[in-house]
């Protein structure tokens, strides 16, 4: 605050002040109930958060003659308003209290602007540090209910004024030192749910007036922007989750305008929407180069010098104040309508105008579509019009289509970097060139998932491509390997050239682009309506498919491949290990599928003289969009031998599987073998930014090294190697394999923890409406039990049990009847356990529709 001129006012010790009734509405309603823990927060009416660029510029001041300005409306009607303002950490306690200041003063404004309106005024502490009490009950160093007091303010009934205080210590420090040294110590996330709980009195008091601004809720922050909470967090990190619209009440003074416009940049880099800046008037003029900075992306109001006589009561400063206050109130208001109204309309605005990929929009009507105001780690923030107006989290259960895994405190680390790396770099062109940035995020790459085989990176912007530059790097090194170019015909005629082919799996997938679409099997996303020009260049092998059904861990071997010697031991596994362990390579089955290999690739040499397989392509251990299908680990080890020994270039595609997805930071230590090319990208970065890079070892870059520039590798695109995805790789790789910063790494065996359940992973393999199950890493599938004809890519079945899951708070799209969660490598395992007992309550309900459906055919 400025000066707030407060005495130390007397409390009366109160445990009654809410009633019975009053404890129960601050409570969440049956229809807030959810099942995942996450927040919300209402937008039935204007919530803004008063943040400072320092301590000591007037943060309450401004609170108060918004406040008081917020009455203003219902002079003249018969409206009533109220005003709800909350502090959540208060020191200095109760010497200093900021909502005993609100308390008291706003109403003595309020007599003097609008002597005829009627006011009742509370004020309570909910959490008082047992050094300011001592007696009561006692919880974590807090009592409950500490201090309270109430006035009216003339006659009638309606507006309001209720000041809060969440938790307050006696010293006057820093919340975070208050807590240690007065062992009243309180976690972040209890700040948040309390705070979740106070915002819902602004629902019991709109008592059902939607549509006009007769609420209005004030969060009041401690110290500056990037002051400590109470466990140490930074302010601006401890109420990310509810992205309030933000005032910043900047700083006039000397050095002010530095301060101000620090201030603005954290919360901005964090993703806030600041809406108006407001500075007490020094004589310094610091609004000018304030305005010139922002250019009018957000307007900067000054208030008058205030009076420094303490026993002045700065009712003369409030009148010279209120036309700026009621200006302020006026930008608060017209941007929470201008949010609202762009919320709204952003279902019917979205059918309109995109385009949105693997959807049939005849299939999405204008309720299913999600609108999502902003995203803090795992969560997305989705505004839910028919939930009562709220924004409520739902935890993104596709990892945003498998790129993403910053926890919270990654995706800020994220921004900032990104930021210093736009500002040093921009974009500069890559080749022949060197900058800090490309050179970090390929040594790094070298020493992770290039480890032990590759050389060199080369970058490209998404995945497809960078499979389109392993192939042209395989069949490169298997013409130079073979010799072939020797015998390379001078016309190169289509008739008389080589022709090369792949070799790859049935269920694959490597992207979208038309060269890699060729190097997989058909499929839905290969058909005629899809891609006419697809040719299918390759030999698809069928591989065998593993997978928990009914708790044990099968293997199912296609029709193909002989089997009549396997025998039961080969095929069923007591637990996820063993299927990947390497005394299975003396296996009856390790033998059978050498033979089948052996004769396919035998085969595959084509009919005319030029043909040739010329490059193995594998999803290593899982695919992903062919439906969550795991490989036999045996079976692609084996081929990768074959293929090896018959010199044809092995690349893994771990654009999926790679950094961590798995559970491992390559999937290649899963198969326990090294390709010759590899191909990254998703986790690369984090899910922030498209990157992605091809790795190879020095013999393929070789194949490409000659006199002429013909030989080179003539790929490329503008935004290749790219500083801001660079930056953004360089920060995901360390953080992700850093036991500091990721609580899941087993630094001894450099994978993850078990993420979700056993026993209740177990659990649903046995569920009725469960046909398998795969969990690994971050990843947890099921394929339902359907009928043939309504099983496959196709396949809607699942549309209404993922609508329910998404109303528990789980955001989930389907591959068909295959359903999955996928988490970060960051996530809590406790997040995941939650996930699985949701959905194994839905399963039942899923189960039983079925059934019902099945009963009304037949009856």
């Amino acid at each position: 605050m400025f000066q707030k001129h407060t005495s130390l006012l007397f409390f009366t010790h109160s445990r009654h002040f809410l009633s019975r009734r009053h404890r129960r509405q601050n409570n969440k309603p049956p229809y807030l109930h959810r099942h995942l823990s996450t927040l919300s927060h209402t937008l039935s009416h204007p919530i803004y958060t008063i943040w400072a660029s320092n301590t000591g510029v007037g943060k309450t001041l401004v609170s108060t003659g918004i406040a008081a300005s917020s009455f203003k409306d219902n002079i003249s009607s018969s409206k009533k308003n109220k005003l709800i303002y909350i502090k959540p950490l208060q020191t200095g306690f109760p010497q200093d209290s900021d909502s005993a200041f609100v308390y008291r003063k706003t109403p003595e404004i309020v007599s003097n602007w609008f002597p005829q309106l009627a006011l009742l005024a509370s004020n309570q502490t909910l959490n008082v540090s047992n050094q300011i009490l001592e007696n009561g009950s006692c919880k974590n160093g807090f009592f409950e209910d500490g201090f309270c007091e109430r006035k009216k303010l003339g006659n009638g009934n309606g507006n309001e004024l209720i000041c809060k205080t969440m938790y307050a210590w006696k010293e006057a420090i820093s919340p975070h030192l208050a807590a240690e040294r007065e062992g009243a110590n309180v976690a972040d996330s209890d700040v948040l749910v309390l705070l979740e709980k106070c915002l819902e009195i602004g629902v019991v008091a709109c008592n059902g007036q939607k549509g006009e601004s007769s609420v209005l809720t004030l969060v009041e922050t401690a110290g500056g922007v990037a002051s400590p909470g109470s466990s140490g967090s930074l302010q601006c990190d401890l109420y990310r989750p509810f992205r309030l619209p933000s005032i910043l009440v900047g700083d006039g003074k000397l050095g002010g305008i530095s301060a101000t416009i620090s201030a603005y940049e954290s919360l901005t880099i964090r993703g806030y929407d600041v809406v108006a800046i407001v500075l007490e008037d020094h004589g310094l003029e610091n609004d000018v180069p304030l305005r010139s900075y922002l250019r009018n992306r957000v307007p900067v109001l000054v208030l008058p010098s205030i009076p420094k006589d303490p026993i002045d009561n700065l009712m003369e400063w409030f009148n010279e104040s209120q036309s700026v206050f009621e200006s302020l109130k006026g930008i608060m208001l017209s941007s929470y309508q201008k949010r609202i109204y762009r919320l709204s309309e952003m279902p019917k605005k979205a059918q309109e105008i995109f385009w949105w990929p693997f959807t049939q929009h005849k299939l999405v009507p204008e309720e299913k579509v999600t609108v999502i105001d902003s995203r803090y780690g795992e969560n997305f923030a989705v505004h839910k019009v028919k939930d009562e107006n709220r924004m409520t989290q739902m935890f993104d259960a596709c990892a945003s289509w498998w790129t993403q895994g910053p926890n919270a405190a990654l995706q800020t680390k994220l921004a900032q970097d990104m930021g210093y790396t736009a500002a040093r770099f921009g974009h500069v062109m890559f080749p022949e060139n060197v900058y800090e940035p490309a050179l970090e995020c390929a040594e790094l790459l070298l020493k992770g998932v290039g480890k032990g085989w590759a050389s060199r990176a080369y970058f490209s912007d998404n995945g497809s491509t960078a499979i389109e530059i392993a192939l042209k790097m395989a069949f490169r090194k298997f013409l130079v390997d073979n010799e072939l170019l020797l015998d390379l015909p001078q016309d190169n005629t289509l008739e008389n050239g080589i022709e090369l082919k792949v070799v790859a799996l049935k269920g694959s997938y490597h992207g979208d682009t038309l060269g890699a679409m060729d190097a997989q099997a058909p499929s839905p996303y290969t058909g005629f309506l899809q891609q006419p020009w697809y040719t299918g260049r390759g030999l698809f092998l069928d591989p065998p498919l593993v997978s928990m059904c009914d708790g044990v861990w099968k293997i199912a071997i296609p029709r193909n491949i002989y089997a009549e010697d396997v025998i039961l031991e080969d095929t069923s596994f007591n637990s996820r290990d063993q299927v990947f362990n390497k005394s299975r390579h003396g296996s009856t089955l390790a033998s059978i599928y050498s033979t089948y290999i052996s004769q396919e690739l035998q085969s595959s040499s084509g009919s005319t003289k030029f043909s040739y397989a010329g490059a193995l392509i594998i999803e290593p251990v899982l695919q992903g969009a062919g439906g969550m299908l795991m490989v036999d680990p045996l079976f692609q080890r084996i081929l990768v031998k074959e293929c090896k020994n018959r010199k044809i270039p092995v690349i893994f595609d771990e654009v999926l599987t790679g950094f961590w997805r798995l559970g491992v930071e390559s999937a290649a230590k899963l198969l326990l073998c090294q390709p010759d090319i590899a191909c990254f990208a998703k986790l690369l970065t984090g899910g922030m930014i498209p990157l992605a890079v091809t790795l190879a070892t020095n013999d393929v870059f070789d194949s490409f090294v000659g006199d002429s520039k013909l030989k080179a590798l003539l790929h490329g695109h503008s935004y290749s190697a790219h500083a801001l995805g660079c930056a953004a790789a360089c920060n995901s790789i360390k953080w992700f394999k850093d036991p500091q910063t990721n609580p899941n790494l087993i630094a001894e065996q450099n994978q993850l923890r078990e993420l979700w359940d056993p026993e209740l992973v177990l659990k649903i393999s046995f569920h009725p409406a469960v046909q398998r199950v795969v969990s690994l890493g971050t990843l947890f599938a099921v394929e339902l039990e359907v009928e043939d004809a309504d099983s496959g890519y196709a396949s809607l079945c699942a549309t209404s049990l993922l609508l329910k899951l998404r109303e528990d708070g789980i955001y989930m799209r389907p591959l068909g009847n295959v359903i999955y969660m996928m988490c970060g490598p960051c996530t809590s395992p406790q997040v995941c356990l939650q996930m699985l007992r949701i959905l194994y309550t839905r399963l039942d309900e899923f189960r039983q529709e079925k059934i019902q459906k099945v009963c009304e055919v037949q009856s």
